[in-house]
């Protein structure tokens, strides 16, 4: 029974390793260039990660969160588009570059703060325009009423 405990407990510690490499945060920064805006708060980026090399990945800003397109309610679907319009104007004002750059737990994105020469904290900019709201994880709550 002894035995059976430590091979689990060896079993479970040889998994730390690759989860914390999951959790990395790539310090930065990192230019990018956007290749296109997807809502008020993920858009799409080729990352200049050595001369002459790209990669294209989805970025998640870290510490806000937009409306959702997909709504069904027409008030946060208008509201969406807003801050979809708002974001790509901000991203749009020249350099972007990426800092505290770390895994996102949903489709493949990466989590990052965002930085233009006009908006340093991008996050800051988009909740000061009221396009979006701070965000820190877990789930988000309801913006239109039930009826839509």
């Amino acid at each position: 029974m002894r035995m059976c405990g430590i091979s689990i407990l060896l079993a479970v510690l040889a998994l730390v390793p690759s989860q914390a490499r999951a959790f990395e945060v790539l310090p930065g920064p990192v230019q990018i260039s956007v290749v296109q805006v997807l809502d008020g708060d993920t858009f799409v980026a080729d990352a200049h990660v050595w001369p002459g090399q790209r990669v294209r990945v989805s970025v998640r800003i870290r510490g806000i969160d937009a409306p959702e397109l997909r709504s069904r309610c027409k008030g946060e679907k208008r509201d969406a588009l807003r801050a979809r319009d708002v974001l790509e104007t901000m991203l749009s004002a020249g350099d972007v570059s990426l800092t505290r750059i770390g895994g996102d737990k949903y489709y493949g994105r990466v989590l990052a703060d965002v930085a233009t020469p006009d908006h340093p904290e991008l996050a800051a900019a988009m909740i000061e325009a009221g396009v979006a709201r701070p965000y820190g994880g877990g789930s988000r709550p309801r913006i239109c009423p039930v009826s839509g």
